[in-house]
């Protein structure tokens, strides 16, 4: 039984950290590698990105696998999220070996932030080491194969995209070899997910979505933008975030060609992507459970094309499960609060 979500690739496991109100809106999710690690690369698209450890993943480079990954709010203030994720690992002695005893570890846990410093009206409002602690405790706490929270919650508490609510997505898909593979995104871009035109979403009308916004609704939708955008400060800077994973048995450079093309999810579903604003990255993971056929030197693709898919998705579920804000840090209607169920 599958759950379209991240944690359909078994062994993976998804937390959040959320902090709202008294001048919060933000917080970290973390991506719970099986124990022994998973195979990770990255690759980074963005012009203002804000990472760590993202070098640890380069193919030529020695670290072979990480146990966690870290998204998180707080632009890079917020990666300080990663350090309790550290701890929390180092405590179980998970991480690469460096001495005799095998509580000489150090975890290599990449992360990366969005930018939502001042959305719930305290600038210095923004995750920490205790937030990082926190999710990947959830993430602990979870059952395999748990459905994953959408919308909201997490490194998505304080996302926008364009100028709505924008917050975390999920799916995941079986391929005809029987190798899962699956997207988690923090849709936060200073780009928009709606066609200017008809309020319809980019994502959807890329997988052949007939029925539009109504006239009347999507010009009463262009009301509220107006008003809220003439409220809110100019967005400075944003970032979309993925993490695309599969169970396959990937090299480290076969992971980051997966990390090159599930960029082009955002693409699809974002207009436009990489400014210098964005700080867009996505990491990709290989559990290494199925391996792909050996015969076919191509096997690879279907891999490749269903991650960029799945990213679309994905910020299409996120987009569609966010709620809408209006608090002393701005305001940002939700796609639902403006086009319904449609």
């Amino acid at each position: 039984m599958t759950v379209d979500a991240l944690t359909d690739v078994a062994g993976l496991r998804v937390g959040h950290a959320t902090r709202i109100g008294d001048g919060w809106l933000t917080g970290t999710t973390v991506v719970l590698a099986p124990e022994g690690g998973a195979i990770a690369a990255v690759d980074v698209r963005g012009g203002g990105p804000g990472t760590k450890e993202t070098d640890a993943l380069d193919p030529r480079n020695l670290v072979q696998k990480v146990e966690a990954v870290v998204l998180t709010g707080g632009s890079a203030y917020g990666l300080d999220s990663a350090s309790g994720v550290m701890a929390w690992l180092e405590e179980r002695g998970r991480g690469v070996r460096v001495g005799p005893d095998p509580a000489h570890v150090v975890p290599v846990v990449p992360a990366a932030c969005v930018f939502d410093l001042g959305r719930g009206g305290d600038f210095r409002a923004r995750p920490d080491a205790s937030t990082g602690r926190a999710a990947v405790e959830a993430a602990d706490a979870s059952e395999p194969g748990a459905p994953v929270r959408e919308g909201c919650v997490g490194a998505g508490t304080g996302a926008t995209i364009g100028r709505i609510k924008g917050g975390v997505g999920t799916a995941s898909a079986v391929l005809e070899s029987g190798i899962t593979v699956a997207a988690l995104v923090v849709a936060n871009a200073a780009g928009s997910a709606m066609e200017p035109e008809t309020g319809a979403l980019y994502g959807e009308l890329l997988r052949g979505r007939t029925t539009l916004p109504s006239v009347e609704a999507h010009e009463a939708a262009r009301r509220r933008l107006a008003e809220a955008a003439a409220r809110n400060a100019p967005p400075p800077l944003n970032t979309t975030l993925a993490v695309v994973a599969t169970d396959a048995e990937l090299t480290r450079a076969q992971a980051q060609k997966l990390a090159g093309t599930a960029h082009d999810g955002i693409a699809r579903a974002v207009r436009p992507v990489h400014l210098l604003n964005d700080g867009d990255t996505v990491f990709a993971l290989a559990t290494g459970a199925r391996p792909l056929a050996a015969e076919s030197p191509l096997a690879l693709n279907e891999v490749l094309a269903a991650g960029a898919d799945l990213v679309t998705r994905a910020i299409v579920r996120a987009v569609r499960a966010a709620e809408p804000v209006d608090g002393p840090g701005g305001m940002w209607p939700s796609y639902g609060e403006l086009y319904g169920g449609v």
